[in-house]
Order: C-alpha cells, then sequence, then structure tokens
C-alpha cells in the first residue's frame, strides 16, 4: 500500500461517533478494528523506512569517522512528515477501504 498518497490529517480533527460505529454497529469494535489496521501501517512503514536507511549504512570499526548523510536525513524528515499511522487507518476505515470478518459469522 502506499501511503505516501493518502489524504489522512495532519491535524486533530473530531469524527461523527456514528459514521465510525456504523460499519459494525459497535464503537469498541470499530476501534479495535482500526487499532489493528494502524499496528500493521505502522510495521509497514517502520520495515519501509529500515529498508531505505540500509542503503545508507557503512559498517566502519572506527567512531571517528562518523558524518551526516543529507539523503539520509532528508529520508528521514521524509516519513517524519507522514500522517501518523492512526490518522490513515481512520481515514480507510471512513473511506471503507479495510476489510474485517467476525470469525464467529458465516
Amino acid at each position: 500500500m502506499d501511503y505516501k498518497d493518502t489524504k489522512a490529517s495532519l491535524s486533530t480533527i473530531t469524527y461523527d461517533k456514528n459514521e465510525v460505529e456504523a460499519p459494525t454497529q459497535n464503537i469498541y469494535e470499530a476501534i479495535s478494528i482500526i487499532a489493528k489496521r494502524a499496528t500493521q501501517i505502522n510495521g509497514d512503514l517502520k520495515k519501509e523506512l529500515v529498508d531505505k536507511l540500509d542503503e545508507f549504512a557503512t559498517y566502519n570499526d572506527s567512531l571517528e569517522e562518523v558524518f551526516e548523510n543529507k539523503e539520509q536525513i532528508e529520508v528521514s524528515k521524509f516519513y517524519e512528515r507522514l500522517p501518523k499511522p492512526t490518522a490513515i487507518a481512520v481515514d480507510e476505515w471512513l473511506n471503507d477501504k479495510v476489510y474485517f470478518r467476525t470469525p464467529d459469522a458465516e
């Protein structure tokens, strides 16, 4: 999933409780699903960031050769500017982009 093009907000937004709970008819279940999706998004973003930062990794035994890599800093800043995983998960939930199922139901 490409999280860079998300329309999730960077600022605090108040959501309508009825709109959030509408797909499940239970606010607690909806929040649980959103939280699990946010955890998935966070894992994806973290893996992606670590993979990109590994490209810049230098494995030296010398501690004196510490220098700042401008590209590495730019990559880090880009990921810091992305919306929080929770905001992305709520946006996906409200736009019906999250698939969920109840194991008890058929």
